[in-house]
């Protein structure tokens, strides 16, 4: 599949659907309209890439709501040259986006098959997170903390606390919270041991799976 004039103006009119649902910040608009959404699905999907919602990508997970991703990229008010931790990489979407905004993006796949393909994807398209890892999201990445942000794709029945001892003092975790039904929660570490917590409507997300071994 090739990105062409077309593309670009359904990206256009995807990027004004967001912000008429209430996204402000220009620069996450600019990256809705720059990153090449058709290119991570199947091409069955392409007539709909540019629709805000969600699309299988194998292994029972999905691409997200062009919506939900906007919304996730501005509580995370990402800065060029910071440090954000991803919580399932799943197709990658995301991650460009985060890219676009010049962060260093480090990223965590639990499903195999996903991770082979993303990572495969990744290296053709020339998008080059820090880190990309086939490994268990509820751990985080100690090894490379602590970060700046923290996004999670999926929705978690709770918050994971490693998560939350990765982030600096002033990051940023956006986190859906619940089993059916996810609350999207902002967590800003304030110090240490104090953190200021924010509910912020309701989404559905697949599920969190934490590795149990």
């Amino acid at each position: 599949m090739r990105d062409t004039l077309k593309h670009k103006g359904m990206r256009n009119k995807l990027a004004d659907v967001v912000a008429s649902k209430g996204i402000t910040d220009k620069k996450v608009l600019d990256a809705i309209r720059a990153v090449p959404r058709h290119l991570f699905l199947d091409s069955g999907f392409e007539a709909h890439a540019y629709q805000d919602k969600a699309f299988p990508i194998g292994a029972d997970q999905t691409i997200s709501q062009p919506y939900t991703v906007a919304f996730q990229t501005e509580l995370l008010n990402v800065m060029p040259n910071q440090k954000i931790l991803e919580i399932g990489t799943g197709s990658g979407y995301q991650t460009a986006i985060l890219l676009h905004l010049r962060a260093k993006v480090y990223t965590i796949e639990r499903q195999q098959e996903l991770f082979k393909k993303t990572k495969l994807f990744f290296e053709k398209m020339n998008y080059r997170p820090k880190k990309l890892v086939f490994g268990d999201g509820y751990k985080g990445l100690p090894e490379h903390a602590p970060f700046d942000g923290i996004i999670v794709t999926a929705g978690a029945p709770e918050v994971p606390r490693a998560l939350l001892s990765q982030l600096k003092i002033g990051g940023k975790l956006v986190i859906p919270v619940g089993e059916d039904v996810q609350t999207m929660t902002l967590y800003e570490r304030k110090s240490e041991k104090e953190f200021e917590k924010k509910e912020l409507g309701t989404f559905r997300f697949v599920p969190l799976l934490e590795d149990k071994n």
